[in-house]
């Protein structure tokens, strides 16, 4: 094992990925030039040349569109759009060629794509720049949808996306970008569509996603001190969701808290919610709680920003009023 950050995590992956596999491509916005706008793809440019590694101009359905039609013709392309806020303007493609091209053509064609975006709060990055919008893409057939929170967990997933057959959006949290943590050392992928329980316990399920993995394990810490154990679960890809794993620890711990950074309205939370009452309803002990975002955009001010995030003190406090 070998500790590194979150961001050398993704480095890691891209590299060894374009290395084994020549048909893998790159671009995005200054992806090339300046390494990345988060300085991810650093000399990439110099080693595998410009021909996989090209800057785009800002304009995120050209870099979708061209995603979309490099993987027609046997590519694996991955398209990095800055920000995750900015899919608004690649919507046509990735709703209506992107995620519907396979099935239209009777899958005489795949589209292994792998589209890496920037999400997430934190970063006083304000309303346009700060948007957790992954439930969004739950609700559109034929596209998978992976939220890492771990450097470990972003390399490996990151490197079954690039090598999957189909179209995958990649979520990376702009928060975690300087996390450090233990990463195997080595060839290693994980699997898209299994969760990771994070934290054992017996007395509540909290399923966590990306930055609020961490606010979840804060919890479980506080609430082992008022003798309440909670496993924590990292579902790592909402689409494949691991149901079975979610459903198992719920038949267990008798109790569900679900927490995401996403809006409350439509967000993740509620399908996790609704998998516990149609497969595990006769098990739970307490209404199911979920915690996001109220349904207000991001404010710039640290104040504001911090206020509207879900902490964990707010997940201790759901958990201790289910369990009362």
């Amino acid at each position: 094992m070998k500790r590194i950050s979150y961001t050398q995590a993704v480095t890691e992956a891209l590299q060894e990925e374009m290395r084994r596999d020549p048909k893998v491509v790159i671009w995005g916005e200054d992806t090339a030039g300046a390494g990345g706008a988060f300085h991810m793809t650093p000399g990439f440019a110099d080693e595998f040349g410009t021909n996989r590694v090209r800057d785009t101009p800002i304009a995120e359905n050209i870099i979708v569109g061209l995603a979309v039609g490099a993987a027609m013709t046997g590519l694996r392309p991955i398209a990095e759009l800055m920000f995750a806020d900015f899919f608004g303007c690649a919507m046509d493609q990735v709703m209506n060629q992107m995620a519907k091209a396979r099935y239209m053509f009777g899958g005489q064609i795949t589209l292994p794509i792998t589209v890496r975006a920037a999400s997430g709060a934190g970063t006083r990055a304000a309303a346009q720049h700060s948007q957790s919008l992954h439930s969004w893409f739950m609700n559109l057939p034929g596209l998978k949808v992976v939220v890492p929170s771990t450097p470990a967990d972003v390399k490996g997933l990151l490197k079954s996306s690039i090598r999957d057959n189909n179209p995958v959006l990649f979520f990376e949290h702009k928060a975690l970008f300087n996390i450090k943590d233990q990463v195997p050392v080595g060839e290693y992928s994980i699997p898209l569509g299994v969760a990771d329980v994070k934290r054992q316990g017996t007395d509540v399920t909290i399923v966590a996603v990306q930055q609020m993995v961490y606010r979840a394990l804060e919890a479980a810490e506080i609430l082992a001190e008022r003798g309440i154990s909670a496993e924590v679960i990292d579902p790592r890809t909402l689409v494949p969701l691991d149901r079975e794993t979610i459903v198992n620890s719920i038949k267990k711990t008798r109790r569900l808290v679900v927490v995401d950074e996403c809006n409350l309205t439509s967000g993740a939370q509620n399908e996790i919610i609704a998998l516990a009452v149609e497969r595990a309803f006769d098990y739970l002990d307490a209404p199911p709680r979920r915690l996001g975002v109220p349904d207000v955009p991001f404010a710039q001010s640290p104040v504001l920003e911090d206020y509207i995030l879900p902490k964990s003190g707010q997940i201790v406090s759901a958990v201790q009023e289910i369990i009362r």
